[in-house]
């Protein structure tokens, strides 16, 4: 049993935990202030149009996330690979992976938000948000899949607008190997 690795697998679980705690804190605080509602409120009442656009957010903040976290798992694997422990190199990845993905949330929660805008100004008379508190399931469907749509398209541009905050270590060609 290799201890170092199971270190490593451990704090990437921790990693993607708190990752994923602190989207779906974004989340729902960016849409609580787009939508003019609290959330909770708004699920505990049983409002299902809120429930999609909330759900799809969360979906779609962790689409635009995950090749953040996955770049770092990576960078990880490639770090301490076949080498001894170093603090400092793992305190200097730490770095890197918390600004990598805290720019990929606030850039997310600011796409979603141009997102909910843009289906806003394509939707004249239409009071998109109104229509959310007031429980209107189709409209929220519609906005749901625009929202995930946009995470889709905009993941793969972020994640190579980002990957340069990630400090890879320089391997000789002879190890270049995929990381497991």
């Amino acid at each position: 049993m290799n201890l170092l690795l199971v270190a490593v697998g451990l704090s990437k679980v921790v990693f993607g935990g708190l990752v994923a705690a602190l989207g779906i804190w974004l989340a729902f605080r960016g849409l609580n202030r787009l939508l003019g509602t609290n959330p909770t409120v708004e699920l505990q009442q049983g409002n299902v149009a809120a429930g999609i656009v909330h759900a799809a957010s969360l979906l779609a903040l962790g689409w635009l996330v995950q090749n953040a976290v996955n770049a770092t798992f990576d960078a990880v694997d490639l770090t301490f690979r076949g080498a001894p422990f170093q603090p400092g190199a793992m305190a200097r990845l730490t770095f890197f992976a918390l600004m990598h993905v805290g720019v990929s949330l606030l850039v997310g929660t600011g796409v979603l938000a141009l997102g909910m805008l843009l289906f806003d100004r394509i939707t004249p008379g239409v009071d998109e948000l109104a229509e959310v508190r007031r429980g209107n399931v189709a409209l929220a469907l519609v906005l749901a899949a625009i929202l995930l749509v946009i995470a889709l398209l905009t993941a793969p541009g972020l994640q190579a607008a980002l990957n340069g905050l990630i400090p890879f270590p320089e391997l000789p060609s002879s190890t270049y190997r995929a990381p497991s």
